[in-house]
């Protein structure tokens, strides 16, 4: 699985999108519906949509609102979640499990050279998760 940084000011959907699929964020941003424009200017990507698209190449994905008995999948391989809106993350922000760790698609926020790279524990507190399904 690749590290892959986010190329726009809310692209970190599409960057944990390219990341599973294994294929570039501009690749990855053709998947969305008006993706250029919404990564750019609307914070606007759920999860509903990135199912969707998850489908669409093959995987067989759900999301979940995280609850007790949800916490668990956030630590499944290849998960996706979505953290709850703070001061730093101001529109909530997705990362990926990868490895034991989890892939921050724009690590060094607020930064303006985007980096991606490797957390140990999630920066806020998972919301929702995008989890494989058997």
């Amino acid at each position: 699985m690749k590290l892959i940084k986010q190329e726009h000011k809310f692209g970190c959907g599409i960057a944990c999108i390219a990341s599973i699929l294994n294929i570039k964020y501009k690749n990855a941003l053709r998947l969305f519906k008006n993706g250029e424009k919404r990564a750019e200017k609307i914070p606007d990507f759920y999860c509903k949509e990135m199912i969707w698209i998850l489908k669409n190449q093959g995987l067989n994905y759900e999301y979940k609102y995280v609850k007790n008995k949800i916490k668990k999948r956030i630590y499944q391989p290849n998960s996706i979640v979505f953290i709850k809106r703070t001061k730093k993350y101001k529109y909530g922000h997705y990362l990926i499990r990868i490895n034991s760790r989890w892939m921050d698609p724009w690590i060094n926020l607020p930064d303006k050279n985007i980096r991606a790279g490797y957390r140990k524990r999630l920066p806020a507190k998972p919301i929702y998760v995008l989890f494989a399904i058997q």
